[in-house]
Order: structure tokens, then C-alpha cells, then sequence
């Protein structure tokens, strides 16, 4: 080919593409999840579990005052001081570390962990005497049972802490803070990520009504009608409330194995949760790098690329990082100056110029793949809210980060939306920590 693309690989990255007609079966057969989620009697057997979150109202522009936030959903975890004024915010925060040991460790250690890092947080912010509102951004599998009671489902994103799965997390951490004795905070509300991207697309643009995470994970909340979250525990006097999809988890039923690929196949036999977060899999960034690399792996062995020569850096499981398909797909097309550095720190430094140019079109095909995946679910949400006009609240690295995703997303879910509906992308300025402010100061609001 004149682009230097190998008619082999180009035919054997065909499963790859998604086709319109594939994604509208997935449309089909996710909206078919959702109501199986949200409804009582097929929630229990439902594997995108639709959460009602207990969030009712969105951000007037009207909230005020001092909060805190705590934002847990990776190896780090954010503790934020936010003061609210009159369209302004103002915010301090910190990053703290989880050692790996504390990840596979006790439930226990981790909340005493958390609560020392609160407790340093404050003393260092001059708030150490103050009695402050926490909103808690908890970005794991949650049951909510109320704005301040949450069991986790289970653990995601390589967290295995014991004692945690079927507990309310709210409880664990006022136990921590309360075993050590040394502050005051009220822990005003817990909620997911994807709640405070929302929350804070919302606080600037009033038509946000759905929050998406394309970062380490994937997931996705949408306002829906009090009346279809039949699982809504309590009496509802407002018509709407966010619900928490949880659609990582569809395709754990074998839902998407009509696009599924060998090189999925491997990933989530090899992962520590496999069968569970099979679309999460196929999208997020904790996945997207090692999906390229099998793929490199199985086109070197066949001579395709590097003239058959890899490297034990290559064929070693999660060394190509999802960062890297950012990168590669960043050169100027014909230029391979950052795919070239790659290489160089795969230990492949004889790659050719047509190595570079299949290596990219590799990474194009799995990124794409990730965008008309994550495309074909927001068209569902947005024709299913029905509403005139829409805005996304995105965040999360791989969006962020990506040189085309956010145009690919644009381009497929025109596609894809009912015609006459209006929608726009839009970046989310820190869901997990302004959005989880946000949610305690809607929450104070109400008290």
C-alpha cells in the first residue's frame, strides 16, 4: 500500500472497526441492560446495575461556603479544600499516595490511612479546629442506599482490600476519622465519579445532563425519571435523579462478544477480575496499551513487523502504556518522532519507518475502536433522556489526553442521536474533587 500499511495487517485489523449496523445492535441491547438495571424485578440478574445515586438536584450557582472533598478511584487519592463564592471557586488539594500493600491489604488500613491524610490535610489548611462538609468520591461499584450510605459491590482498578465488599463505605471512613479522634468532619453525601463530572459540567452549563469517565475505568451516569429508578428507596417528591450506570460491566453476560476480539479475550483472562468490566475493558486506559501490545506481539511473530524480531520489553504483559497510543498518534502523519522514541524504549530500535507507520495504524484502530464503543453508549443515553439539548461532561485521561477521541465521539454519535437532538462534549474541569464539593454543597443546601 502507498501508506505503508501491510495488506495483512490492514485486513487482520478489520475486526477492529466497528460498523455502524454493529453499533446500533449495541445501542439496541444496552438500552435493553439499562432498564433490565433500573427495574426491580431484573435488577438482581441486571449486569449494568443502573445505581440511583440520591442526587436530585444539580448546582444553581447559588451554593456558598467552605467543603471539603475526598476523591478515592485510583492509586492516588485527592483530599481538597473548596471554598464557593458567588461563581468563583477557590481550591487547595493534595495528592497521597496508596502503597500497593495497602491496595491488597485490610479495609481497615486503608480508612486509617485515609484518615490520617484528612487529619494532615486540615492542619496544614489552617481548618484543623473547623467542622467542615465532606463530599466523598468513592469511583468503585457502589449500591447506594442513600446520599450518606453506599455498599461497594466490588473492587475494580486493582484494589483487593479485605473487609470492604457489601460494607458502607461512608461507615468505614466516619469509623476511621472517629478511631482517631482529632477532627471534625460531616460526610454529607458519597458519590462516583462520573456523578461529579456531572456535577461540575452542571455548575457551569445547566444543560449537562451526563457525566462520562474515559480514563483508567469507563463509566457513565445520566439523569433519569425518579419514576424508572424503581429501586429509588424512599419517597421521591422531585420528578428526577442521577443514575450511576455502571455500564463497565456491560458484555459481562457475553453481550459485546459479537466484537470481541482474541486480543480481548487475553487481556481480561490475564486481568485480576476476568469475565467482570468487559466494555471497560475494551475502552478504558488501564486496558488500551496492553491491547496494541498483544497485537504488536502477534504481528512480529508472524514476521509482519520488526522483521520478526521483538523484544523482552515488547513481549513483557503491560509494557506498552496506554500513554504511548497518545503519543504515537500525536506524530505529524509521515513523522515517527515520538513513535520512534517508543520503540526505542521497547527495545526496538531497529523498527523501520513502515514499522512505524503499521505500529500507529495498530494504535489508531484500538483507539477508535474505544471512542465508537464509548460513542454507541452515550447515543443511547441521550436518545433515551429524550431531551432538545445535551451536554456531556467528560473527563479522564484517555479523553483528556488523546490527540482525536474527542472528534471521533463527535463524529459517531452524530451518527448516531435522534435527529433534531442537539448534544456538545465538554472537557470537565475536576469532576472527582470540585464535582464531589459540589454534591455536599447541594446537599447543605437542602438541610
Amino acid at each position: 500500500m502507498d501508506d505503508g500499511i501491510i495488506d495483512e495487517i490492514r485486513e487482520q485489523c478489520r475486526e477492529l472497526l466497528i460498523t455502524d449496523k454493529q453499533s446500533r445492535e449495541m445501542m439496541t441491547r444496552l438500552l435493553h441492560e439499562l432498564n433490565q438495571g433500573l427495574g426491580k424485578k431484573t435488577h438482581d440478574e441486571s449486569v449494568v446495575k443502573c445505581f440511583v445515586t440520591y442526587v436530585q438536584d444539580l448546582p444553581n450557582g447559588k451554593e456558598r461556603g467552605k467543603f471539603l472533598a475526598l476523591d478515592l478511584g485510583g492509586t492516588n487519592f485527592r483530599v481538597l479544600i473548596i471554598t464557593l463564592a458567588e461563581n468563583h471557586f477557590d481550591m487547595q488539594s493534595k495528592i497521597y499516595a496508596i502503597p500497593q500493600s495497602i491496595m491488597v491489604g485490610s479495609g481497615t488500613s486503608l480508612f486509617d490511612h485515609i484518615a490520617e491524610c484528612l487529619s494532615n490535610f486540615m492542619k496544614e489548611n489552617d481548618v484543623y479546629k473547623e467542622r467542615l462538609p465532606l463530599g466523598f468520591t468513592f469511583s468503585f461499584p457502589l449500591k447506594q442506599l442513600g446520599l450518606t450510605k453506599g455498599m461497594l459491590e466490588r473492587w475494580t482498578k486493582g484494589f483487593k482490600c479485605s473487609g470492604v465488599v457489601g460494607e458502607d463505605v461512608v461507615q468505614l471512613l466516619k469509623d476511621a476519622i472517629a478511631r482517631r479522634g482529632d477532627v471534625q468532619i460531616d460526610v454529607c453525601a458519597i458519590l462516583n465519579d462520573t456523578t461529579g463530572t456531572l456535577m461540575s459540567c452542571a455548575w457551569k452549563n445547566h444543560n449537562c445532563r451526563i457525566g462520562l469517565i474515559v480514563g483508567t475505568g469507563s463509566n457513565a451516569c445520566y439523569v433519569e425519571k425518579t419514576k424508572n429508578a424503581e429501586l429509588f428507596d424512599g419517597i421521591s417528591t422531585k420528578d428526577d435523579v442521577l443514575v450511576n450506570t455502571e455500564w463497565g460491566a456491560f458484555g459481562d453476560n457475553g453481550a459485546l462478544d459479537f466484537v470481541r476480539t482474541e486480543y480481548d479475550r487475553e487481556v481480561d483472562s490475564s486481568s485480576i477480575n476476568p469475565g467482570k468490566q468487559i466494555q471497560e475493558k475494551m475502552i478504558s486506559g488501564m486496558y488500551m496499551g496492553e491491547l496494541v501490545r498483544l497485537a504488536l506481539v502477534r504481528f512480529t511473530k508472524e514476521g509482519l513487523l520488526f522483521g520478526g524480531i521483538g523484544s523482552d520489553l515488547l513481549y513483557r504483559k503491560g509494557n506498552f502504556y496506554t500513554k504511548y497510543v497518545s503519543e504515537i498518534e500525536s506524530d505529524k502523519k509521515g513523522d515517527y518522532m515520538n513513535c520512534r522514541d517508543v520503540m526505542d524504549e521497547l527495545g526496538l530500535p531497529h523498527a523501520t519507518d513502515q514499522d512505524c507507520a503499521n505500529v500507529r495504524f495498530i494504535c489508531e484502530c484500538v483507539s477508535m475502536r474505544a471512542a465508537h464503543l464509548v460513542s454507541a453508549g452515550i447515543a443511547t443515553l441521550i436518545n433515551k433522556m429524550g431531551e432538545p439539548h445535551v451536554t456531556v461532561g467528560i473527563d479522564g485521561s484517555v479523553y483528556r489526553f488523546h490527540p482525536h477521541f474527542h472528534d471521533l465521539m463527535v463524529e459517531r454519535i452524530s451518527q448516531l442521536v435522534t435527529p433534531g437532538i442537539k448534544f456538545d462534549l465538554m472537557l470537565s474541569e475536576d469532576g472527582s474533587g470540585r464535582g464531589a464539593a459540589l454534591v455536599a454543597a447541594v446537599a447543605c443546601r437542602q438541610q
